[in-house]
């Protein structure tokens, strides 16, 4: 009788299989505000979805899209101010 096996790889800790390091969770912090903005305006658009839209709902579908925009702004200016190895 013959048997098949597949070959299987010499099971180690992999390059996703850590922790993450000081400076991905410092990238995930300073890019904190830009996805609760995300999730906020997920949020009105699924209220919107579960019923006809009325005002209430595109106002804050609208608010929620001002944050989304002013997040990702702050950001982006952020980022102008902490690009490591440039400057004094």
């Amino acid at each position: 009788m013959k048997h098949i096996v597949t070959v299987q790889a010499v099971v180690t800790a992999d390059v996703f299989d850590r922790e993450p390091t000081a400076a991905e969770l410092d990238a995930i912090a300073y890019e904190m505000p830009v996805i609760r903005a995300e999730v906020e305006l997920l949020d009105a658009q699924i209220i919107a979805l579960d019923r006809t839209p009325n005002e209430v709902d595109a106002r804050r579908i609208r608010r929620a899209r001002r944050k989304v925009l002013a997040a990702r702004l702050a950001a982006a200016n952020l980022a102008t101010i902490r690009i490591p190895g440039v400057g004094a």
